[in-house]
């Protein structure tokens, strides 16, 4: 029986739900769900490079040999031979990672929430790049830290800066191979630098590696978790290189904070698809991805290299860009008084979508810079939608 008039409720949110916000980036891409858009603003793979057919055969395999298993649930820290394949692909001679280093997440994404959630208090500090991944702020925002941004140039934060901020800090977030949202790739030089520096401090270093594989010249740097197992936690994902639909990444860090990340995560969410794990392990464990990853890599350095000389044939004088090594974003620089967000206002009104640079920064956003991802666009699309924007630019300069 359905109650009569019954009274209103008037909700009242906890704090942290009050200062809950939408992602830029999520909302833009309901307007470029519209076909007619030509869009430069989702992080989002290409779906040309996704295994579909490789996908169903190992979904097929799985559940025809191990169905029960499957769709069961599972064990809050993860699949073991799927862990156990990881532990074995970071480890390196003279550093062995173990599987009991590995948790499985629903999406490294979800391994930003849980670190917050174990690692901050409220108003303690929390370093990062500038800019920095939007995804990590928000996560990282319902623990109410304090950000402090650590300066940085073309080729990434600066390490020699971190000792001079970091002083009650409880981490140290950063995205080494070809940042969300600028591209930049940090030097060998500078991540030893920043290891040494943080081991020093005894200050957490998260290294989100999301994009690490997809390297162009197929040249991946090293991992600032080899350097210091004990001290660096690594975020790993298989959204860039096989789907972002199976959402499943992992965590890999010192074992009394992978057990305390644990007993959080089976506070959220119990435990990640078993469906899902045993799926991937059976379509990586012969090594797909070694003959799969070249593929990715050769198409977006393509359509790097069509947006690259589409931007030097079109944009004009006094905007700047970078020259990604990389992953799916360049990073643009416009002059100082025209707004990026305004841009985007007048873009989408010409069909075209990117994403506006000040969100992604924790502090002092440089509101004349936008992100820009080329790896969903057609090569003849990119050129159409650089040569709109440019003029749009220069009716501004």
């Amino acid at each position: 029986m359905k109650i009569e008039n019954p009274t209103p409720i008037k909700w009242q949110f906890a704090r942290r739900a009050e200062q809950l916000q939408s992602s830029v980036i999520r909302e833009i891409l309901k307007i470029t769900m519209r076909p007619d858009i030509i869009s430069f603003a989702g992080g989002l793979p290409s779906p040309e490079t996704f295994p579909v057919e490789h996908m169903k055969a190992a979904f097929d395999t799985v559940l025809s040999r191990q169905g029960k298993v499957a769709l069961q649930y599972g064990p809050s820290d993860g699949y073991a031979p799927l862990r156990e394949w990881i532990a074995d692909s970071l480890s390196i001679p003279g550093v062995t990672i173990t599987p009991d280093q590995v948790l499985m997440v629903s999406g490294s994404q979800q391994a930003l929430d849980l670190l917050g959630k174990v690692l901050i208090e409220d108003h303690s500090k929390v370093l990062v790049e500038t800019p920095s991944y939007l995804g990590a702020l928000q996560a990282f925002s319902v623990y109410h830290p304090e950000f402090v941004s650590i300066p940085t140039d073309d080729f990434g934060l600066l390490p020699e800066e971190v000792a001079k901020i970091a002083d009650g800090a409880r981490l140290l977030y950063a995205l080494p191979n070809f940042q969300n949202p600028t591209g930049r790739t940090m030097s060998v030089e500078r991540r030893l630098a920043l290891v040494e520096t943080c081991a020093r401090l005894g200050l957490p270093l998260i290294e989100d590696d999301p994009y690490g594989a997809l390297s162009y010249r197929g040249e991946p740097l090293p991992k600032m978790l080899t350097m210091n197992p004990s001290g660096v936690i690594y975020l790993g994902s298989f959204s860039k290189v096989l789907t972002p639909g199976i959402r499943l990444g992992y965590v890999v860090g010192p074992v009394p904070l992978i057990r305390k990340l644990e007993q959080a995560k089976q506070a959220a969410d119990l435990h990640t698809s078993q469906l899902t794990q045993m799926v991937v392990y059976e379509a990586i464990k012969d090594g797909f991805l070694a003959q799969h990853i070249p593929s990715i890599r050769t198409l977006y350095a393509n359509q790097c290299q069509v947006m690259l000389d589409a931007l030097t044939e079109f944009f004009p004088a006094g905007v700047t860009w970078n020259k990604p090594e990389g992953g799916m974003f360049i990073w643009v620089t416009l002059p100082e008084h025209i707004d990026g967000m305004q841009l985007l206002e007048e873009a989408i009104a010409q069909n075209v979508a990117f994403v506006p640079g000040a969100p992604f920064y924790a502090n002092e956003p440089q509101k004349n810079t936008l992100r820009l991802s080329f790896v969903t666009v057609p090569p003849e699309k990119i050129r159409e939608g650089v040569s709109k924007l440019a003029k749009l630019i220069a009716a501004k300069m």
